[in-house]
């Protein structure tokens, strides 16, 4: 008979079964004791495993950035449909120069160009070879004194052949390859048979800009901020488009107006926009050299012409017009 049926049958009969406890143990507190700084360090040395963990996320963080950089720079200039590569001509590695800085102040990158960690920030030029924008290779070696950049030149299909100065005029080729996030600009010169110069930064984001004065409005931008003086800032902006609208594509009379405007202006000031050398000082004497208008050029402009040889800047141009 079994404990249920006397139970049922007699009712008034107690029976006292007997309790088995077990005790479970405690999950909580072994995950805690298991996650405790005393399990997880021993002796104050780190777990290898983890360590080693942590180094290969490391590893693995920065070959993405690197990636991203790479990506980046081939979006801005293999994907777009103007800039069709053939020849891969130069690769320098442009650092910050010891030599003496001629701008007093220096604009952050990330304000005007906006903040893109890990992606290195590429300047492409179509330039055409026949018309050489002396003013953009005194920039970039500028901006080769302010920033590291990484310079490219490279050759498009439209053009049939390139003269060996144009290939090496941002500077001598480096044997070796860099990775990209060593820099913090990229400046690419594209030779190509374009009717205009044209700049583009940010394919996504901006339309392409057009024009050597433009473009080296916005390159010199990179430099240094413009005058906070409206007055002064129109001076400049004017000087740059007199060099390129009048020195550069002008008639003969209108070139001669030009030189005794700016030999007027130099006597007043060493510089074309007062005591401080200037992007017009740049536009105007690249156009007066490039014109050959030197040689006319009254006293004044021609002691400007060797004040502006005298600075290292502008040795590119200079190889250029030999």
């Amino acid at each position: 008979m079994s404990m249920y049926q006397v139970k049922t049958l007699c009712p008034e009969i107690k029976i006292d079964l007997p309790t088995c406890v077990y005790k479970l143990p405690n999950i909580h507190t072994r995950l805690e004791n298991s996650c405790s700084p005393d399990h997880a360090f021993q002796n104050g040395d780190v777990d290898p495993a983890v360590k080693a963990l942590e180094a290969r996320q490391d590893e693995i963080l920065r070959k993405l950035y690197e990636l991203k950089a790479a990506v980046e720079g081939l979006a801005k200039t293999v994907m777009t449909p103007d800039a069709d590569l053939d020849v891969t001509v130069g690769n320098t590695l442009s650092s910050q120069s010891s030599s003496c800085d001629i701008f007093k102040g220096s604009p952050n990158l990330d304000t005007l160009l906006g903040k893109d960690l890990g992606a290195l920030r590429d300047i492409v030029i179509n330039a055409n070879p026949a018309q050489p924008p002396l003013t953009l290779l005194v920039l970039h070696s500028l901006l080769c004194q302010r920033y590291r950049v990484l310079s490219t030149v490279h050759v498009h299909s439209s053009v049939s052949s390139v003269p060996p100065q144009l290939l090496s005029c941002l500077g001598p080729k480096h044997a070796g390859s860099y990775a990209r996030h060593m820099f913090q600009l990229g400046f690419t010169l594209i030779w190509k048979d374009v009717p205009k110069l044209e700049m583009k930064f940010s394919v996504r984001n901006m339309c392409p800009i057009e024009g050597e004065a433009n473009v080296a409005r916005f390159l010199f931008k990179l430099l240094a901020p413009y005058p906070s003086d409206p007055v002064l800032a129109t001076l400049v902006d004017g000087w740059v488009d007199t060099a390129f609208f009048q020195l550069a594509d002008g008639s003969t009379k209108e070139r001669a107006a030009v030189l005794r405007a700016l030999n007027s202006a130099l006597g007043r000031g060493p510089w074309l926009s007062g005591p401080e050398f200037s992007l017009a000082d740049i536009a105007c004497y690249c156009c007066v050299m490039q014109t050959g208008s030197a040689s006319s050029a009254a006293t004044n402009v021609q002691r400007w012409i060797k004040s502006c040889e005298n600075l290292v800047h502008f040795g590119p141009a200079k190889v250029l017009l030999k």
